[in-house]
């Protein structure tokens, strides 16, 4: 419990820092998402899976880490996005902020 507290504080500091650093939107959603849309606009998407897990990850530092998986993606050709309503991607965890 006092780990988890530790960790949520964390979070919020590092949150704190980027937005004193550069201008970071927040983005609340249902599911792992990457689009088109978002590429460059700072985004911290936080969403909460299935187990009602919430995770945060910075879009862009997703983004830039895999690019060249999403871009072979058929559905990020197509839909210009890809998305993972169960959890994040096990290639995405090291990223993840929460």
């Amino acid at each position: 419990m006092l780990l988890r507290g530790i960790l949520d504080i964390i979070f919020e500091f590092k949150l704190y820092i980027m937005s004193k650093t550069t201008k970071v939107e927040e983005l609340k959603t249902k599911r792992f998402v990457i689009r088109k849309s978002l590429i460059g606009k700072n985004v911290v998407i936080t969403f909460t899976n299935k187990k009602n897990e919430v995770v945060s990850y910075n879009h862009d530092e997703v983004y830039e880490a895999h690019k060249e998986r999403f871009e072979s993606m058929n559905c990020f050709a197509k839909y210009k996005s890809y998305t993972n309503s169960n959890a994040i991607p096990a290639f995405a965890r090291d990223l993840k902020l929460k």
